[in-house]
């Protein structure tokens, strides 16, 4: 008598097929993004700034699913090669609101037309309501991980 199998199904996990598609999505961004001389991290903070200025490092660390010490070496690097600015003192704080520079914005713009062409490859085989769809059930997911408490 054959036993059922023990453990999770990978082939119709939704928590390993989200990895999968999000290693599939990270590999396809990195793609386009190394002719840029971009990391995805890099992009997500230029992303950020541009629609949020005056992010902070912890704000931006959280924005992009990184420590704030990494943003902050990241941070230091964009502020080297002109892409972002921050004050040289907090004025309240410890904060250093960052914004980009022209030079960002141009970055942005470029890595951003890239990163949109990828998604919509990954989009592609979906019509306008199972996208609309595959939007409302990973944020009903994401709710229901975060809202929910965790069990020890």
């Amino acid at each position: 008598m054959r036993q059922a199998p023990t453990g999770v199904q990978l082939d119709t996990s939704p928590g390993y097929l989200l990895k999968e598609a999000a290693s599939a999505l990270r590999a396809a961004m990195d793609d386009v993004l190394r002719p840029l001389d971009m990391t995805v991290t890099h992009y997500a903070c230029l992303e950020l700034l541009a629609q949020r200025p005056g992010l902070s490092n912890s704000d931006l660390a959280r924005g992009t699913f990184v420590t704030r010490q990494s943003m902050n070496v990241l941070l230091q690097a964009l502020e080297r090669d002109g892409q972002v600015t921050r004050p040289p003192e907090a004025s309240a704080g410890k904060v250093l609101p960052t914004t980009l520079t022209p030079r960002g914005q141009t970055l942005r713009a470029q890595a951003s037309a890239a990163v949109h062409e990828v998604e919509r490859r990954m989009l592609s085989g979906l019509t306008d309501p199972e996208q609309a769809d595959l939007s409302r059930l990973l944020r009903l997911m994401i709710h229901a991980l975060k809202d929910s408490p965790r069990e020890p």
